[in-house]
């Protein structure tokens, strides 16, 4: 039977690679408008696949915006194809807020200029999440064409279903041989092309006779020729394959009226055996991996939240500046940026975008939070100190926090005059500075202005802060003296409610979980190994020296506070100079690392801070260990709306490595990423952590139970070949030097650790994650602090009660973010299930909520939720699944 070949035409368009996009867009202005020219003139072409990014777009659109008419009419004809995606995103390492904002964007500025293709589209992207399913699915898309992370061994055909964590379902057309194979033909064998490499693969794995032949390639201009090359094809090809120019719709229409068989796949799809995935590129430039996971965080869990709560006060809500905020991050998503597999230049371009993000996103959360607390009745106290919790359920605990005071002594107190308790852990006089930069806006209006002020850094120790709103203390000055601050004493043990951690004579710790009476022997060892990787993969020094911290010359110190204390460990490091130096064995130069071990009063998170003077080593690793001692056969990690349980070792993946190395794209290593923590755990403890920088862990050692969290790792080419993880070619370019990823600088890192007395699922591990990574914020306000160094208000009314709670969950599902609708009319909350095994939960509003409805990520309605004296009962959810409650008040 004759089979019909869809001819796609396409371009793949990386926004920034070894090239950054300034220089990107330049090029596209000229690519771009010989798309439209050809599109017009040629009722043969057909239709253009715009790499499934509306960013493109928009960047042509906004160097020429007299183009856009010309686009709409394109568009509209559905000719020139564009979306769902903003950019096309890395799916392991952005959250599920980011992946959502970036389709959101993507599918509505399509939709203004015309429309969106409904099919979610990944050429290259570096292996496929398993929540995507379900964020495609609630998004109105059924069909994806993927290429990445799927293995032949799983299924021979292109087509078939994949279900994701959650049990979603949607239909995969995977390109066999990837996107960029029509993008070069060999016009002498146009006869023999669908029965030789690589399009004899693609036909071969079709379920049906219908086949996709993608033509484009990177940064590829389209074919001017395109309707004469088809006719050539057609020639010579006669009797066995038609080809005619097509868009993926019209393909995956022909597929689905053939009604083929089609296998179920599951889960995620990560496998390098087939293609390359770069397991490890989740530790390239562990900088910006850490602003990267500080920012998606602080948007979520923050300044969304405080937005919205401003809004509840008739404070407008920032639509677009948000939009903004998450567009820059998507360009920062995109998965050649968020990998940092890219040159210094891009990268450059890349931290500057986050520095962006930062300052817009902390101004927003400053400024309502300022607004809202001039408004909240102060009683007469001068000096306030509003704290907010943007959490759905009430709490507390000790935080840090910076503020100012007329007096060293003073008393920090709640509205019925109850003392908060606090210590001071440093002070510094700023009289000069503060009372100089003041600005009276009525200079007949007096105003508060001491005659002193002092700078003081202070640990607040929290209780029965409302959920999802906000309580207000006051800062009541007294007669000023001179005060004892904390000092480092020589010292090994520090303890709390819950632990007691005491540094062994190796430099490792020991930490006693006083619940259960277990001692976790030989904790956080540093360890240091070569690194002969590249920007896509670690990989292990050919020759390889590995150091570890318990072989390091140290000493320790103790702060010791009622509230907060603190252990500080000094590794004198001695390591390899280079990889050439590591092959000679020779510790040649010196890596000076700190630990700071925090434990707060009350709290079962253990805080770590690791400070390391990276200037001398270059090509290396750093990871931290610690040793769950739990027998297990699979880790549990969290993914964007859930959590995922992954065995320890690939070991029938790793046996066919090793009998039948070229078969492999990639070595399969068992290195992963998580969105916040990872655990091991039997039916009757475990042990979490929770890092803040690079995400990526290992199970390794003894019985695999020794997690090991990559803290940073080092290399100097974009691209190298004959890797011992990656045989063969170089992944990127390999006359591309970096010699900014080899971080040669001071690096700070932080993460946290937890131990649980029961099993994951009757544990509380991901509220308690969700909690640490969403702090609660404290706005001080004072009369003397309305100046030119944090921007002057005029005064309002105080007419705001002292504390109020918008809303209250049972804190059996876990919040992802609560934000105002686009349209103004109400709010919506997503919440998700990170046990496995089914959860509800119920919410309690301030006042009857005039609507509440479950909706799907473009807001429509799923279901009407009944309102019962304030409170609705939210239906059970499966494991790792998401629902988003839209509601009115």
């Amino acid at each position: 039977m004759v089979k019909k070949v869809f001819v796609v035409p396409h371009t793949h368009w990386d926004r920034e690679w070894f090239f950054t996009s300034d220089q990107a867009k330049v090029y596209l202005l000229k690519d771009l408008k010989d798309v439209l020219d050809h599109l017009e003139a040629s009722g043969q072409y057909g239709s253009f696949l715009l790499d499934g990014q509306s960013s493109l777009i928009e960047d042509y659109l906004n160097w020429r915006p007299q183009e856009r008419n010309r686009v709409e009419k394109l568009v509209k004809e559905k000719k020139l194809i564009l979306g769902p995606w903003y950019t096309q995103t890395d799916q392991y390492l952005a959250s599920g807020e980011s992946i959502i904002n970036n389709l959101r964007i993507g599918m509505k500025q399509s939709d203004e200029l015309g429309g969106h293709m409904n099919i979610a589209y990944v050429p290259d992207s570096f292996g496929q999440e398993s929540s995507m399913p379900q964020i495609y699915q609630q998004l109105g898309i059924d069909d994806a064409v993927l290429y990445r992370g799927f293995s032949l061994d799983d299924t021979k055909q292109s087509e078939f279903t994949w279900q994701g964590e959650d049990g979603s379902e949607i239909s995969v057309f995977r390109m066999a041989c990837g996107y960029f194979i029509g993008g070069v033909v060999d016009e002498t064998k146009l006869a023999q092309l669908m029965t030789e490499e690589p399009f004899k693969t693609v036909v071969d794995q079709a379920s049906t006779d219908n086949v996709l032949f993608p033509n484009g390639s990177d940064m590829a201009p389209l074919r001017f020729d395109l309707p004469e090359f088809i006719e050539r094809l057609n020639q010579a090809n006669k009797g066995k394959f038609t080809f005619e120019v097509a868009s993926l719709e019209d393909y995956i229409t022909a597929v689905k009226e053939a009604k083929p068989e089609l296998r179920l796949i599951t889960g995620e799809q990560d496998c390098g055996k087939d293609m390359r995935v770069h397991k490890s590129i989740s530790s390239s430039r562990a900088d910006l991996k850490a602003l990267n996971t500080k920012l998606q965080n602080y948007l979520a869990n923050v300044v969304e939240p405080v937005l919205a709560l401003g809004s509840y006060f008739g404070l407008p809500y920032p639509t677009k500046t948000l939009e903004d905020l998450w567009k820059k991050m998507a360009k920062n998503a995109a998965h050649d940026s968020m990998g940092n597999c890219v040159s210094d230049r891009v990268n450059a371009d890349i931290k500057a975008r986050y520095q962006k993000v930062e300052d817009i996103a902390t101004a927003l959360v400053e400024v309502t939070l300022r607004q809202i607390s001039t408004g909240v009745k102060n009683d007469g106290h001068p000096i306030t100190l509003t704290v907010f919790n943007t959490l759905p359920v009430e709490r507390g605990g000790v935080i840090g926090k910076r503020i100012y005071s007329p007096s060293r002594n003073f008393k920090i107190q709640d509205y019925n005059g109850q003392n908060i308790p606090f210590e001071i852990t440093a002070v510094k006089d700023v009289t000069e500075l503060i009372t100089s930069s003041t600005i009276q806006l009525d200079p007949g209006q007096a105003i508060y202005l001491p005659e002193k002020v002092y700078q003081l850094d202070v640990n607040l120790r929290l209780a029965n802060i409302p959920a999802f709103g906000y309580k207000q203390l006051s800062l009541v000055s007294e007669q000023d003296q001179e005060i004892d601050l904390p000092t480092r004493q020589t010292g090994t043990k520090i303890e709390n409610e819950f632990y007691q951690i005491s540094v062994n004579v190796d430099g490792s710790l020991d930490i006693l979980d006083k619940l259960n009476n277990h001692l976790y022997q030989k904790q956080a060892i540093l360890e240091e190994n070569g690194d002969d990787g590249d920007s896509y993969n670690y990989s292990p020094a050919k020759q390889d020296l590995v150091s570890y911290s318990t072989a390091q010359p140290h000493c320790s110190q103790c702060i010791q506070n009622a509230l907060s204390s603190k252990l500080i460990i000094d590794y004198d490091f001695s390591v390899p100079s280079d990889l050439a130096a590591r092959a000679k064995g020779l510790t040649d130069v010196k890596m000076p690392t700190q630990m700071i071990v925090t434990l707060d009063q009350a709290s079962k998170l253990i805080k770590f801070e690791l400070n390391v003077d990276n200037r001398l080593p270059k090509s290396h690793r750093l990871c931290i260990d610690f040793d769950s001692e739990v027998v297990t056969n699979t880790s549990i990690a969290d993914i964007q709306f859930g959590t995922i349980k992954r065995p320890l070792t690939k070991k029938q993946a790793l046996r066919d490595w090793h009998q039948n190395q070229g078969a492999w794209q990639e070595k399969p290593i068992s290195i992963n990423t998580v969105q916040s923590f990872v655990a091991m755990s039997d039916d009757e403890r475990g042990l979490a952590l929770i890092p803040q920088g690079v995400r990526e862990y290992e199970c390794i050692g003894k019985d695999n139970a020794t997690i090991r969290l990559t803290v940073f790792r080092t290399y100097g080419m974009l691209g190298k070949r004959d890797l011992l993880y990656r045989p063969g070619r170089a992944s990127g370019d390999e006359t591309v030097p970096t010699p900014e990823a080899e971080l040669n600088q001071h690096l700070s890192f932080e993460l946290a650790m937890t131990t649980m007395q029961t099993g994951y699922d009757q544990a509380a591990l991901a509220s308690e994650v969700k909690a640490f990574e969403t702090p609660l914020q404290v706005y001080q306000y004072a009369e003397f602090l309305n100046g030119r160094l944090t921007f002057p208000f005029n005064p309002v009314k105080r007419t705001v009660d002292p504390e109020l709670s918008l809303f209250k969950t049972d804190d059996q599902l876990v919040i992802s973010t609560v934000e105002q609708t686009e349209e103004g009319t109400g709010y919506q909350m997503r919440l998700y299930n990170p046990l496995f095994h089914p959860v509800g939960d119920k919410i309690t509003f301030n006042k009857q909520p005039q609507v509440v409805q479950l909706v799907d990520l473009l807001g429509n309605k799923i279901a009407d939720l009944q309102v019962d004296n304030r409170t609705v009962v939210l239906p059970e959810i499966n494991h790792a699944k998401f629902m988003t409650v839209y509601f009115e008040l």
